[in-house]
């Protein structure tokens, strides 16, 4: 997870493009993971994961009205070049074959991942709209994961199998 974002200077306008960009990236992600469970015939992560796509399109929605209502059509300064894996789970944790729970226990880790940079940014705030702001995402992020955890508890736990062990091995052309 990274920024190039100057915390100091942010202004309320440039957070909240921030947060739309950090959502946007997320949602994409997610969508990269469901095409791939599809692909890959995993269909209970693919649902999964195309849940968080609704989840994180939802919050990019909620916080664009947001900005609409206060900044109307000024443009945005703040760049999706400015943000790398805010919110957006690690690449390197799906595999082709991954269950429901697999898939939930990586949006969890994505869930606190964004907590930890919201709440990591926030001493470093000097305007208090921006700090309130942030305070609120940092929530919203605590809320998230515990809707994530209720949601595993519902799962059996997983047999315990490597899915690697599923995935057939290259053949000679």
């Amino acid at each position: 997870m990274s920024t190039k974002v100057d915390f100091s200077k942010l202004n309320l306008k440039d957070a909240l493009d921030l947060a739309i960009l950090i959502e946007e990236e997320a949602k994409e992600r997610y969508s990269e993971f469901f095409d791939q469970m599809i692909l890959h015939h995993t269909l209970e992560a693919a649902q999964f994961f195309g849940a968080m796509i609704g989840n994180e399109a939802r919050h990019e929605e909620e916080l664009a009205a947001r900005r609409g209502t206060l900044f109307h059509n000024e443009p945005r300064v703040v760049k999706r070049s400015m943000l790398w894996d805010v919110e957006a789970p690690d690449y390197d944790q799906t595999r082709a074959f991954m269950s429901a729970r697999q898939a939930m226990e990586v949006a969890l880790q994505a869930e606190i991942k964004a907590h930890d940079f919201f709440a990591e940014a926030i001493p470093h705030l000097h305007d208090p709209q921006v700090r309130t702001l942030f305070e609120e995402l940092r929530a919203e992020e605590l809320t998230h994961q515990d809707l994530v955890r209720k949601e595993l508890a519902k799962l059996p736990l997983d047999p315990g199998l490597d899915p690697e062990a599923f995935v057939d091995e290259p053949t000679a052309q």
